[in-house]
């Protein structure tokens, strides 16, 4: 579990990193409206429990796979 949770936050990490890059235009970068697709998969399910009761929305994207880590670094401590 240790290893799936250092992965799950890296990989949330670069997702997040590719949400400002793109969403600022840094490094060059033109800005893009799907910056944050990557954070969809990582989120699930609970960004599709946040849209079902009236939640979706960027914070609710950016926040759902802090959840998942949440449940994996539990899972590892356990």
């Amino acid at each position: 579990m240790k290893i799936a949770f250092f992965i799950y936050v890296l990989l949330y990490g670069i997702a997040l990193a590719l949400l400002a890059i793109g969403t600022f235009g840094w490094f060059g970068q033109e800005q893009d409206p799907l910056s944050g697709v990557f954070l969809i998969p990582l989120g699930l399910p609970w960004n599709l429990v946040a849209d079902r009761i009236g939640l979706a929305g960027p914070i609710s994207a950016i926040a759902a796979p802090a959840i998942n880590a949440g449940i994996l670094y539990w899972l590892w401590k356990r």
